[in-house]
């Protein structure tokens, strides 16, 4: 029997909406989660067969029974995105849907250790993975810890953070995301909308999963080989993450690839892999916004493979 999904998908209607071009073919579900979104897309668009790709065996697992109706055009696949897109063998693929951010369920758990409030210090998508957020905290050199605070969590004071975390952790491990969150509380400054872990927690979910190296995998992996009036939908969460899907949308779009500095263009112009079907990344409706509060920070940009309009 299928079952509810306790995860709510992110800008639902507007991800359904981008697809509305799609031919028959395989709508690929880079983060399937709890299959939310595909469920909807399957049932919206009964042309398209369908892929779901995730780390997560619990995910998988619900999913599977989640999508059971389409059961006979729906295959998962476990493994990370960035990995497994480009070894697909299923063609044409028409559509292809990332949501970049932690399914609530992940965060909610406080097994997981997402939570600010929890008791371990994990953040693994997948449970199997080695390096954990214990690991990182624990293990990782002053610089490491600066770097990833610096460039994953754009915190400013990340040398004193790290600093603390490294006496702190003299002291006694740092066992908890408890801990953790008390240790950033004493660096970084209150106020504001968000806790003050909130980039904290964001750095090393992102060093732990590779999250950052995933999307430009994927990115790469449409780049090399992607299908005339491909559609491909990508949701960030915080503006590292929009910052790759817009530099690399942006540089999909362009007709001139001369060098800036060229007099006059050389290149034919010709090439542009398509185009962004929004310049401007959409948001989530005040209406979402009421019933699910997590939608805040989603962006959602949409780019279709086309040499015509």
């Amino acid at each position: 029997m299928p079952t509810k999904s306790p995860h709510i998908p992110v800008l639902l209607n507007e991800v359904i909406n981008s697809f509305r071009e799609v031919k028959s073919g395989y709508f690929v579900d880079c983060t399937l989660g709890y299959g939310g979104h595909s469920k909807e897309i399957l049932e919206h668009y009964p042309q398209l067969k369908h892929i779901g790709i995730d780390r997560d065996d619990e995910a998988l697992a619900f999913s599977k029974q989640h999508l059971m109706p389409f059961s006979d055009k729906s295959t998962l696949y476990k493994g990370t995105f960035a990995t497994l897109f480009p070894t697909l063998q299923e063609k044409p693929i028409v559509a292809v849907l990332a949501d970049f951010g932690v399914s609530s369920l992940q965060l909610d758990k406080l097994e997981r250790g997402f939570s600010f409030s929890s008791e371990t210090l994990d953040m693994r998508m997948d449970k199997s993975a080695k390096l954990t957020a214990y690991d990182v905290v624990n293990n990782y050199s002053l610089s490491e810890l600066e770097y990833i605070f610096k460039n994953y969590g754009e915190i400013k004071r990340s040398k004193e953070l790290a600093s603390l975390i490294i006496l702190e952790r003299s002291k006694q491990p740092i066992c908890s995301a408890k801990a953790l969150s008390e240790i950033a509380l004493k660096v970084l400054p209150k106020g504001g909308k968000i806790h003050p872990a909130t980039l904290v927690f964001q750095a090393i979910r992102i060093e732990v999963n590779n999250e950052l190296g995933e999307i430009e995998g994927l990115l790469d992996a449409l780049e090399a080989s992607h299908t005339e009036g491909e559609i491909v939908s990508l949701i960030t969460f915080h503006s590292l993450e929009d910052r790759l899907v817009k530099n690399r949308f942006t540089k999909w779009s362009k007709e001139c690839i001369c060098d800036d500095m060229a007099i006059r263009c050389t290149c034919g112009r010709n090439h542009a892999l398509g185009y962004m079907l929004n310049k401007k990344p959409i948001t989530a409706s005040l209406e979402e916004l009421k019933y699910n509060p997590r939608s805040r920070s989603a962006k959602l940009r949409t780019f279709c493979f086309t040499k015509s309009k």
